[in-house]
């Protein structure tokens, strides 16, 4: 600890703290320690080493202990509390506090590295209170949620209100999801454990200072560190909960619209993917299902029949064919609905001071707001959700779910509009999950959500960016928003691919976003309906390399599956920054325009209009090779890349191993035997592994009761050598493999070998001059399937 409290000493000249606050004395409690003060306590509880939650209780107030974010309990951490005469010291085995007393100081450290301190703590003003911290000159701040700002939001006042900005471009300062989440360049993040709205201040006036600002609720926060990216976003999406596995059904392609008028519009939009063989697993039915015009109806929550004539048979058809039936619902109860007098007959909206349905007009129609906070309410609504699910509905889209229009006057069950307006959404999700936790034991939710909070990931939630402009400034941020988010928990963040807002005919900005989304974590063209958002109706050359994208994304599910299963097991996102491979990179850390498509695909997008070339910067560690030409880059380089019409600049790490699947135009018939293993053969990187996961695709419990496969790749490079392992692992004893043949692809081989053994025996091989590429049929009837390329 001598070397704890030299550094303490060395900061005091450096940060601010505060003079009033006085120290009064430590105690040790069973769940962590706590620190009297002049103006009220701080109660200090590990959860685990790495992640410390620090609250605030000022004198007039009592200890709040629920958390709408935090499912993680307090794991049993070692530390001891040392009072010195100028400071406490809490050592533990991860982070460590001192507390100093005069002056009032709250400081952290880890691995003897100082992490963050408290500037004046907490403060009250007359219409916010604060939690403050110091920054250093240089650290770069990210966090907030969503927004389009640039990766580096340091500068910034953030407002924390959830709320929809119709046809945003390149900057957006407020969006569908806020969340009291900071992460630095200095490696930790934090969590202001609180649900009322206010504002995170980024440094705003340049003092070098971190603000947390609310109207009012817990001043409770979670410190979270590591010792990678890895680490931390595990660390934290540990404490906020973990994604659970979505339906392998929606990693496909969706067609979408607003929207499809009819029963008949959506059969025939299916049929002409079908003739165009484009390969599609959903569709997403807008409003007019429950009415034929966008207002006066919502709330409906019920099939026109005139225009969408026995639904079951519709919706079972579709099923049939491989394609889920994605229903959109509101919170929003119009008074004109068919259902208003039931929705106040059972008392299930939001009140205003005297107790009555709290009304108000908003772009649909009067309207009141369905109170999710209310069991009742909670029930009721539910309800719809049962029936139409037990109907055939496959999947749910809430939308508007900030709520989009929330007067401060309403009051919810569980407080005012303004105390819980951010975690309307989040709610939201937890009905529709946990509804089918008990209802539908045998099938995975799809949730798509406008809004939500932090630890929304938990109850599946699906974030998408809002009413994007289609437009070329639009897609400029989606990357930023979706690594951003990642970074934050909600790993599925994506784009209406296309654009959404406005009647833009462009068939170049169309075909990159498409070429985007194939590696953004769901692909939806979504958009208005005065110009089509689905490739079938897109002019020749459109509709061509729009069928060649959504073919790459197919063939990738296997990828994408064990990218999702890393994210439910690990909290990994999908969509990585590059500052994952050097986090030392203080100029990567403001980089949205390459990045990281798990572990092993670098993806540079294409962000601007008739452009021929651009630059994309290969992190260290690895060689990279494209993707489609073989040609190799070496790590830590820069180098211009000529752009291509059919495909974005895409690369693949040296040594990775990529599974893929043979083409399909459902996801409905895949199976383990659809998979080929490729391999990108690199001398220079060593030894590499990598998984593949595979379950059925559909069982919630797949994970818990270990019914899923994995397959354990390696390969090494030894001398004129190229040896290669699969090794087949049940996720419980006695499970029946599925994997029994295979074809292992080794890209990159500028020569065809002398001879390949399996186990031990030559075995038939193809060898393609042209591709440079190793074809292998392998019979995986072994645990351990060894493979030995002789060059």
């Amino acid at each position: 600890m001598a070397f704890l409290n030299a550094l303490l000493l060395m900061s005091f000249p450096l940060f601010a703290q505060n003079p009033e606050r006085i120290f009064g004395e430590v105690a040790k409690t069973e769940s962590g320690v706590e620190v009297a003060t002049s103006d009220g306590k701080y109660i200090f509880r590990y959860f685990t080493p790495e992640i410390v939650e620090t609250a605030f209780i000022p004198s007039e107030e009592e200890y709040t202990a629920k958390s709408h974010a935090v499912v993680l309990e307090p794991q049993a951490v070692n530390f001891t509390v040392s009072e010195e005469k100028e400071s406490v010291i809490i050592d533990s085995e991860g982070l460590d506090i001192v507390v100093s007393k005069m002056p009032f100081q709250v400081t952290y450290f880890f691995e003897g590295e100082k992490v963050i301190s408290e500037k004046t703590g907490y403060t009250k003003g007359e219409e916010l209170e604060k939690l403050d911290f110091n920054l250093t000159e240089t650290e770069v701040l990210m966090g907030g949620g969503a927004r389009a700002l640039g990766m580096n939001r340091r500068g910034n006042r953030l407002e924390l209100y959830n709320r929809a900005h119709y046809g945003y471009e390149t900057k957006s300062e407020l969006l569908n999801f806020t969340l009291p989440v900071v992460l630095s360049s200095e490696k930790y993040l934090l969590h202001f454990d609180n649900a009322p709205i206010g504002f995170l201040n980024l440094d705003s006036n340049f003092s070098n200072t971190l603000s947390y600002e609310t109207i009012g609720g817990r001043k409770t926060y979670q410190l979270v560190v590591g010792k990678t990216w890895e680490n931390i976003v595990g660390n934290y999406t540990l404490l906020t909960g973990r994604q659970p596995l979505p339906p392998r059904w929606a990693l496909g392609n969706f067609s979408s619209r607003f929207g499809y008028h009819s029963r008949r519009e959506v059969e025939e939009t299916i049929e002409k993917f079908r003739e165009e063989e484009i390969p599609v697993d959903a569709v997403i039915i807008d409003l007019f299902w429950f009415g034929h015009e966008i207002t006066g109806t919502m709330g409906n929550l019920e099939f026109a029949t005139d225009s969408f004539p026995n639904p079951e048979e519709m919706m079972h058809n579709l099923a049939q064919d491989g394609v889920k039936t994605v229903l959109v619902t509101e919170p929003f109860i119009l008074t004109t609905s068919k259902r208003w007098e039931e929705a106040v007959q059972n008392d299930i909206l939001a009140k205003d001071s005297l107790g009555n349905p709290f009304t108000y007009d908003f772009y649909f129609g009067n309207t009141g707001l369905i109170d999710i906070f209310e069991p009742g309410a909670q029930k009721w609504f539910w309800k719809i959700y049962e029936e139409l699910t037990q109907m055939g509905v496959g999947g749910w889209w809430g939308d508007l779910g900030e709520p989009e229009v929330h007067p401060e006057a309403l009051i919810h069950a569980a407080g005012t509009a303004n105390e819980v307006h951010n975690i309307y959404g989040h709610y939201w999700a937890k009905l529709i999950h946990e509804g089918y936790e008990n209802a539908f034991l045998d099938q995975r939710p799809f949730i798509l959500m406008r809004a939500g909070a932090a630890g929304s990931q938990r109850f599946g939630l699906m974030p998408w960016s809002g009413d994007v402009n289609r437009s070329w400034g639009g897609l400029k941020p989606q990357p930023e928003i979706s690594l951003q988010m990642g970074l934050q928990g909600l790993a599925y963040m994506h784009s209406d691919l296309g654009g959404f807002a406005g009647d833009n005919l462009n068939d170049e900005l169309y075909v990159r976003w498409l070429q985007y989304g194939v590696f953004q974590p769901v692909y939806r063209p979504h958009a208005q309906e005065e110009v089509p958002s689905e490739p079938v109706f897109r002019e020749e050359r459109t509709k061509e390399l729009s069928k060649k994208a959504i073919e790459l994304r197919y063939q990738l599910l296997p990828y994408n599956y064990t990218l999702a299963f890393r994210n439910s097991a690990e909290g990994l996102p999908l969509m990585r920054p590059l500052f994952f491979e050097e986090p030392d990179n203080f100029r990567l850390y403001s980089d949205a325009g390459t990045y990281l498509w798990g572990k092993n695909f670098l993806i540079s997008p294409v962000l601007r209009e008739n452009i021929k070339e651009q630059q994309v910067y290969f992190p260290k560690g690895s060689n990279w090779f494209d993707f489609y030409s073989g040609k190799k880059y070496p790590g830590g380089s820069t180098a211009t890349i000529q752009l291509k019409e059919e495909h974005i600049p895409t690369f693949v790490r040296g040594g990775a191993f990529i599974p893929m699947a043979k083409p399909m135009q459902t996801t409905q018939h895949f199976s383990a035997e659809d998979i080929e293993l490729h391999y990108f053969f690199d001398r220079e990187a060593g030894e590499t592994e990598d998984i593949l996961y595979h379950d059925d695709g559909e069982s919630p419990e797949a994970l818990a009761s270990g019914d899923y496969e994995l397959l354990y790749l390696k390969g090494r490079t030894e001398g004129g050598k190229l040896h290669l392992s699969v090794l087949k692992k049940p996720g419980k004893a006695g499970k029946t493999s599925e994997f029994n043949e295979t074809e292992i692809i080794v890209h990159n081989l500028q020569s065809g070998p002398k001879e390949v053994l399996l186990d031990g025996k030559r075995i038939p091989f193809e060898y393609n001059n042209k591709d440079c590429r190793l074809i292998i049929p392998v019979a995986l009837k072994q645990k351990i399937t060894n493979l030995t390329i002789i060059n």
